[in-house]
């Protein structure tokens, strides 16, 4: 191995993964949800976040979009 490099004269590159790079986030995600993807996880033997990523990623790319309302607060 040499004792000195010269990066100086180096031309950088970007990143060709850097669009398949993940961003780490936090959510609060409800228990029966989590336990859901838990158990597909043992079914299947992917870690549960990356099944979460994945259907996710299944509902972006098809552009589903839920279909329910918000209902305002009773009012006594």
């Amino acid at each position: 191995m040499r004792k000195h490099y010269e990066f100086s004269k180096m031309e950088g590159k970007k990143n060709p993964y850097v669009k398949f790079l993940k961003q780490p986030v936090t959510m609060r995600l409800d228990r029966d949800s989590v336990e859901y993807f838990k158990a597909l996880s043992e079914e299947s033997g992917i870690p549960y976040q990356t099944l979460i990523n994945l259907y996710l990623r299944d509902c972006a790319a098809h552009k589903r979009k839920l279909n329910m309302r918000w209902c305002k607060g009773v009012e006594s």
